[in-house]
């Protein structure tokens, strides 16, 4: 038996060849949307010249996401989920296409930058939570920790990347060629994603698909383990918004413009170390302390962050809050994902991913208001040690949480 290390464990990626393929697939496709994220406010800042109508095509975007990730919950659990997965890709693909071709014409649409926007979000969701609902099948119930881990690192480094390769594609060939390079990748995934095995959905009654999306929030009320760890996710994505207060805050530290991008990088940053660093996860006695432990701190971290004097010591609080972030969310996936019963992952995963969605939108309204009626750095602290005192307040009230310790052997059979 292996020596469990407290750095990731990457042998999934060896022994297991259609989670491989996802990595491959995953990672392609992350690049390739993030430079879909720079291309479109770009395309459309230079057509309008307005930072209204760009943060417009942001809030479609977003919102055929949150569609997308209802919907394709409730698909998931109805339809071979290969199947739903390649459907869900090469359909955004045709969107990428579409871009690029609009971007060609003489005068682009802006009307089609925006029906493509919500096109890409609302497939690319449902794409999305086909995956995650097939991932216990593809490594194991007992490997869903590991496999959150490597997924976690992909979406991070993609992320880092993407924004990159975006400027140069950019600024050497211009949005059309940063499209098309989309749509190839996208291409690649499919290709890639076509090695997966069959993912048959379990047997279910047919209903409408608004009572089976029903049916997965009642579960989340009658499974009270899985709907407060949903809960204080939801709280921990609030507080992730904070980053809407950065350019405020930038003056508190005397920040240049060349330093402020060190402040959004400051948390991926930690939330890449606390996926390397996450060997020993799986191996919680009390996954449930886990959770709530680690939200508490990442919550202290953002309350300290702008009350640092000076800026390496604000930056450390940032990478704190990231790593503790991380964790919480890796233990969240792992116990959503081994608590849920098969026949309801892809609507409980569709309703978690969605949460992240819309939490990270309502604390931005929040911190950012808040950042309108008191100072910037008052804001910050008042609502990180806010979020604190509310998850000192889960500690003691979650008790059934808490105390939550599975066996090891039954952890991975819970939900089959």
């Amino acid at each position: 038996m292996n020596k469990s290390s407290h750095f990731i464990d990457l042998s999934l990626l060896k022994t297991h060849a259609a989670f491989r393929a996802v990595f491959i697939a995953r990672f392609i496709s992350i690049v390739a949307l993030g430079m879909l994220a720079v291309a479109v406010p770009v395309q459309i800042q230079q057509m309008t010249h307005s930072p209204l109508l760009v943060g417009l095509a942001v809030t479609l975007a977003a919102s055929g996401m949150f569609i997308g990730l209802l919907t394709g919950g409730v698909l998931a659990d109805r339809y071979e989920r290969k199947k739903l997965i390649l459907f869900a890709r090469s359909t955004c693909g045709l969107g990428f296409v579409a871009l690029a071709v609009n971007a060609t014409l003489p005068e682009p649409s802006l009307i089609a930058v925006y029906l493509l926007g919500f096109w890409d979000g609302f497939f690319g969701a449902i794409g999305v939570t086909a995956l995650l609902a097939a991932t216990p099948a593809l490594v194991g119930r007992e490997n869903i920790m590991q496999a959150g881990a490597i997924t976690m690192l992909t979406v991070r480094f993609g992320s880092i990347l993407s924004p990159a390769i975006a400027g140069l594609v950019i600024a050497h060939g211009g949005v059309v060629w940063n499209y098309g390079l989309t749509a190839f990748g996208t291409l690649l995934t499919v290709l890639t994603l076509l090695k997966l095995p069959q993912l048959p959905p379990p047997p279910q009654p047919r209903e409408h698909p608004l009572k089976s999306l029903a049916a997965g929030v009642q579960f989340l009320f009658a499974s009270p383990i899985v709907g407060m760890v949903a809960l204080i996710g939801a709280l921990v994505t609030l507080a992730s918004a904070v980053r809407v207060l950065y350019p405020a805050l930038a003056p508190h530290w005397s920040v240049t413009a060349n330093q402020l991008g060190m402040l959004y990088a400051a948390v991926p940053l930690g939330a890449a170390i606390g996926a390397f660093t996450s060997g020993k996860l799986k191996h919680a006695a009390r996954p449930g302390q886990l959770v709530l432990g680690s939200a508490v701190a990442a919550f202290v971290a953002l309350g300290l962050f702008s009350l640092m004097p000076n800026l390496p010591l604000a930056l450390l609080c940032l990478v704190a809050f990231g790593y503790f972030s991380a964790i919480n969310n890796l233990v969240q996936y792992a116990m959503i994902q081994l608590l849920t019963p098969d026949h309801l992952l892809g609507r409980i995963n569709g309703l978690w991913t969605a949460q992240n969605v819309t939490g990270d939108a309502i604390g931005a309204a929040m911190i950012g208001a808040m950042g309108s009626w008191l100072l910037p750095p008052q804001a910050a602290a008042v609502f990180g040690f806010t979020a604190a005192l509310l998850g000192v307040l889960m500690w003691l009230v979650m008790g059934r949480l808490r105390r939550y310790h599975p066996p090891a052997p039954e952890l991975a059979e819970q939900a089959s």
